[in-house]
């Protein structure tokens, strides 16, 4: 039986931390897809599934779906695995540090949060949804979390 340790749990912290992982292995979940259309006709698997589900290949998304086949088909797919690597890497170290309750990865939350926050303010400015809405309120709750954490570690204790 373990002893009770003598620092409270954080469950939000915790929380926080387990999201960072999340994104993470979606990250790595993503590079994999992206490994396995290497050497592939991407139009051309857009297609089949346009054809798959009987759409209609004018329509609104299925057309998105082939113009982002064609700019898929012109990439550098070394390139984007390799960035999504390292976003899987920052967000695993990340989840680690907020997991154990480290200031680096307290700074490194709040200064990564930080940088998404004018693309999420424009995206919310053209595309107007509750969902980026609720985005953007998470990450500013999250970055407000982190900026208090690292304000009462640097606040000496009442009474010292």
């Amino acid at each position: 039986m373990n002893a009770p340790s003598s620092q409270p749990k954080n469950t939000a912290l915790h929380a926080i931390a387990l999201f960072e992982a999340i994104k993470g292995v979606a990250a790595l979940v993503a590079s994999l897809g992206l490994l396995s259309l290497a050497h592939r006709d991407v139009r051309h698997l857009a297609y089949a599934l346009i054809g798959h589900f009987h759409l209609d290949p004018d329509a609104h998304y299925p057309r998105m779906l082939l113009n982002y086949a064609d700019i898929l088909g012109n990439a550098d797919l070394r390139q984007a695995v390799l960035l999504a690597w390292g976003y899987a890497a920052i967000r695993f170290t990340e989840g680690y540090g907020l997991w154990k309750d480290r200031a680096w990865a307290e700074w490194l939350a709040a200064l990564s949060g930080t940088v998404y926050l004018p693309f999420e303010v424009e995206h919310l400015m053209q595309h107007t949804t509750a969902t980026n809405a609720m985005v953007l309120v998470g990450n500013v709750a999250v970055v407000a979390y982190m900026v208090v954490r690292l304000w009462r570690r640097r606040k000496p204790p009442v009474g010292n």
